[in-house]
């Protein structure tokens, strides 16, 4: 009997610390990183390194980045085109699946007319299982979409507000 009685009272207990135990805490995603409103490489480093994280679900590949500049660098005045050769020659050379490409920078139309011109001359359907990411704006969306699209890509738009 005083067996039945342990085993009870034990299972009284059990039951009360798992009743008082405290729920555990979601994890709290961390807020966005702001966008940024100068052509700062470091700002759109730290923008850009906050971006990509959250896109990258299922893809197995270190990530292409690209940050267009949007004026020309008096310091460098061919960085622009040095950018649009590297994006031009990546995307010919073929991006195979689990890849993303990203592109973003300060002057979204800039940044929609390199993703045009670099993926103008791809075969279609020859990008299936690799995400692009377009963080620009809502009035440029469609022309990119039109021109990423036919490779295969899965597109994703990112309105940068």
């Amino acid at each position: 009997m005083k067996l039945m009685n342990t085993l009870a009272l034990t299972a009284c207990l059990v039951l009360l610390l798992a009743a008082c135990k405290k729920e555990e805490a979601a994890p709290v995603e961390a807020a966005a990183v702001p966008v940024p409103t100068t052509d700062d490489k470091a700002a759109w480093q730290t923008y850009l390194s906050d971006q990509v994280p959250r896109h990258m679900e299922g893809i197995t590949a270190q990530p292409y980045v690209y940050r267009v500049p949007a004026n020309e660098n008096p310091n460098d005045p061919e960085e622009y085109n040095r950018l649009l050769d590297k994006a031009k020659m990546d995307v010919a050379r073929g991006i195979v699946k689990g890849n993303i490409l990203t592109y973003a920078g300060l002057n979204p139309t800039k940044t929609a007319d390199l993703m045009v011109a670099a993926f103008g001359e791809v075969t279609p359907n020859t990008m299936k299982g690799v995400r692009v990411v377009y963080i620009g704006d809502q009035a440029n969306n469609d022309r990119v979409r039109a021109a990423v699209e036919p490779a295969g890509v899965e597109y994703v738009f990112v309105d940068a507000k």
